[in-house]
């Protein structure tokens, strides 16, 4: 039985423990999103959205799980749990910061990479058996306004659109919207967008990115000092251990 300063320890690591359960759900909320998020544009990046999304959602359940020992390691003062506790979530922590040295590591080559794989699926734009490219470029030159992996030029290398000189119509940007009001504006651009999506788009994923950093960065601290709180709990149960 602890006493003294290490009561109010015991009663600490329990109160950040409820903290840590908080920071696996968000972990698991952020990892929704991103999937949410990106889920249009899935078909530019095929799985690797998805891992980032996925990393996120299993931290988060690990995260919620290793809380349980810690919760009961503290309400019962058991040596074992507390110990499992600061063994796991040390090793989560672990991970998260290899993964967000990589992320920083790789950061000035999302341009390079997103241009390259932008620049691929302009071929299968209306392509029968690629919808999802289709679909996933329609929803980029929308919303970000633009054309094109670099420029409307590019569309010229498509050769589902009905000729050569042609663009998708979510290049237009006038109020003909319609299939058919991309034609041949890739010779004569006077209704659409010219500048390419690359670029509006890489600053859309690094802001995002920006948010998910910052929101692991807080679950990061809070689980550095559950951690030390825990080590603290669980050397005082040893020496009592001990004494005894």
């Amino acid at each position: 039985m602890v006493t003294g300063g290490m009561r109010c320890v015991k009663y600490l690591l329990f109160a950040f423990n409820l903290l840590i359960v908080l920071a696996g759900l968000a972990l698991v909320v952020v990892g929704a999103l991103v999937q949410t998020k990106f889920n249009e544009y899935l078909s530019f990046f095929g799985g690797k959205a998805n891992a980032a999304a996925i990393f996120l959602l299993v931290v988060g359940v690990i995260v919620f799980i290793i809380a349980f020992f810690g919760c009961c390691g503290a309400v019962k003062e058991n040596y074992c749990m507390i110990v499992t506790f600061v063994t796991f979530l040390s090793i989560v922590l672990i991970l998260e910061i290899s993964a967000a040295i990589v992320a920083f590591v790789l950061r000035n080559k999302i341009a390079t990479a997103v241009g390259k794989e932008m620049k691929k699926a302009t071929v299968n734009y209306h392509n029968p058996s690629t919808k999802g490219v289709t679909k996933a470029w329609d929803h980029v030159q929308k919303q970000f306004k633009c054309c094109g992996a670099n420029n409307f030029t590019d569309w010229r290398e498509n050769r589902f659109l009905n000729g050569s000189d042609s663009v998708p119509y979510s290049c237009c940007n006038g109020t003909d919207t319609s299939e058919k009001c991309g034609l041949r504006q890739a010779k004569n651009p006077t209704n659409i967008y010219t500048k390419g999506c690359v670029n509006g788009f890489v600053d859309w994923i690094k802001r995002n990115i920006g948010f998910v950093g910052g929101i692991a960065a807080v679950v990061a601290v809070i689980e550095i000092i559950g951690i030390v709180i825990a080590s603290c709990l669980a050397n005082e149960i040893r020496r009592g251990y001990q004494a005894v």
